[in-house]
């Protein structure tokens, strides 16, 4: 049989045939062969967790008191003694302190009083990371998240006594337990509350040297509280909400834990994940959960999250010499650079207008802030970290065109972004003026040290500069700091941002906070805000890596 190349009909199935195999090819899982080992070392590095009994300290009223954080604080009433000894029919609304954040379980005991329970008791229960969250009517709800993130429970109990564990899992120091529903013709009381709190942690870190400052001291403490209650068997971004796995937090909490718990596994096991549930197409999903089984939250892309993988991973590699690890992930840190090679110009800038289009790229929470400076300063830094691991891995040869593109990038930041008139970074048409671009441009180098220091000494005093929105971009304000040798500025704005949020009674650090809006919220209604949250931390790192800054 002889085949006509020139027959029409072959032409479109060759093209079609062509098509297709190609279509194959680009679909082709490119981590395919190694997910199931990365799941495994995940699961392998699962901890197990510490679970402590912890009862409630006193019983509290919620006040109105404009000094306070958000308008409300606690003032002690009662005991819990004399809470359990009373009828609770006369104490509907009482709120119980446990003194500290917790994450955990809830138990209570309710048993009659006099009288022969004839009828349900129908109880609601709220729980709080602050007072405001137990003083705000939740409904009509006006957020934009889910509202079954807040924290309110009904408990309906048919048979007396009962001791009752909420299901859920919860994330508080308040308590407020109220009374929607019972016969009048018997008593009842509640006793026993209880909270199993949990945490992966198990080592206490090194104590800071002696002579550090109380408000030091106390800034690293509240860190350490926030960090261990974010480290379960992830590092979850927040544990009221949204208790998953996001790779900025990850960043973050690892940079904490090499410095004060050094729970490395957990580290470790955070990277497996990641690197498992990745998408087909070899980028990275920004988050994941582990239950009912390891998944994505498929289609949420986050292009600045993809990049601090790269960054997490050699510094953990760096600071444990586990190559093994950086070996078996070395496919996916290598795989994620393809971004910023798609995204730089001929001229050397990244195409910032074309990722946002197509990605979420967030750094910060703060509306109206321009992310072009951000990305550049990023892009570089990135390029720059995955060559440091590269280097430790053995791996030059396989991304050998990076120092190029780095300096390519660099070069054209400082062209396009540096004003020499007025000594700082500009970013986007409107040439705006942010901490976040000052900031990368520091880190990644584009700046030299002198012109460092010059742009963020000129910072409080330009009115119009867009301040951070997030203890997340202020913790990389304040690596900027140092980076350009500014070691009293730096101590300085670490204790009057997170020291500002001690004074406002925080016992964890919050996942918002601005000193100007203490109601601040993206969600549009701030009690469903995370007041522990993970990315706000790395006063811990700053203090333990830093100690000539920060503990003298």
């Amino acid at each position: 049989m002889v085949l006509n190349l020139l027959n029409p009909k072959f032409t479109l199935l060759l093209a079609a045939f062509i098509t297709l195999f190609t279509n194959n090819v680009k679909a082709q899982d490119p981590y395919q062969s190694y997910r199931q080992d990365w799941l495994k070392k995940a699961e392998e590095n699962k901890p197990k967790l510490v679970e402590t009994e912890k009862q409630p300290i006193s019983m509290v009223k919620l006040e109105k008191d404009p000094t306070a954080f958000q308008g409300w604080k606690a003032v002690n009433t009662d005991s819990v003694g004399a809470f359990y000894s009373k009828s609770f029919k006369t104490q509907s609304g009482v709120v119980a302190d446990f003194g500290e954040h917790l994450t955990g379980y809830f138990t209570f005991t309710i048993q009659s009083l006099k009288g022969t329970p004839d009828a349900p008791v129908r109880l609601k229960f709220t729980f709080g990371e602050v007072p405001s969250e137990l003083t705000v009517p939740f409904d009509p709800y006006p957020g934009t998240i889910s509202r079954a993130w807040l924290q309110d429970e009904t408990v309906t109990v048919t048979e007396m006594p009962a001791t009752i564990t909420i299901p859920r899992r919860l994330a508080c120091r308040y308590v407020k337990i109220e009374l929607l529903g019972a016969s009048p013709y018997f008593d009842f009381h509640i006793t026993n509350m209880e909270f199993k709190a949990t945490t992966s942690v198990m080592a206490k870190p090194p104590l800071l040297a002696q002579g550090t400052s109380q408000l030091i001291a106390d800034i690293d403490r509240i860190g350490l509280t926030t960090l261990k209650e974010c480290m379960q068997t992830v590092y979850e971004d927040g544990p009221k909400r949204d208790r998953r796995l996001w790779i900025g937090d990850l960043y973050l909490e690892s940079l904490a834990n090499l410095y004060s718990y050094q729970n490395n596994n957990l580290t470790k096991r955070c990277f497996y994940l990641l690197a498992g549930l990745s998408a087909d197409d070899g980028v990275l999903i920004s988050n994941v959960f582990e239950t009912p089984e390891p998944h994505a939250q498929v289609g949420n892309r986050l292009l600045d999250y993809c990049f601090l993988y790269n960054v997490a991973l050699k510094e953990y590699v760096a600071a444990t010499d586990d190559k093994q690890t950086g070996l078996d992930l070395w496919p996916v840190a290598k795989k994620q650079l393809d971004m910023i090679r798609k995204y730089a110009g001929k001229d050397g800038m990244m195409d910032y207008i074309k990722a946002g289009k197509e990605w979420w790229v967030f750094f910060d929470w703060k509306d109206g802030l321009d992310k072009q400076a951000s990305l550049q300063g990023l892009s570089i830094y990135t390029l720059n970290q995955t060559y440091a691991l590269a280097k430790i891995l053995g791996k030059e040869n396989e991304v050998s065109d990076i120092p190029a593109l780095a300096r390519k990038l660099k070069n054209a930041a400082y062209t396009n972004l540096y004003d020499k008139k007025s000594g700082l970074f500009v970013s986007g048409v409107k040439k705006q003026i942010s901490y976040g671009s000052q900031a990368w441009m520091v880190l990644s180098g584009v700046a030299s040290k002198t012109e460092g220091q010059t742009a963020l000494k000129a910072l409080p005093s330009i009115k119009d500069a867009v301040h951070p929105g997030a203890p997340y971009m202020f913790h990389y304000y304040v690596a900027a700091l140092i980076e350009s040798g500014l070691k009293a500025e730096a101590k300085e704005a670490l204790q009057t941002y997170w020291g500002g949020m001690i004074k406002k009674g925080a016992d964890t650090f919050w996942e918002v906070y601005d000193p100007n809006d203490e109601l601040k919220s993206p969600y549009n209604f701030y009690p469903v805000n995370s007041y522990c949250h993970a990315w706000s931390c790395t006063p811990v790192y700053f203090i333990r890596k830093y100690p000539e800054i920060f503990q003298r």
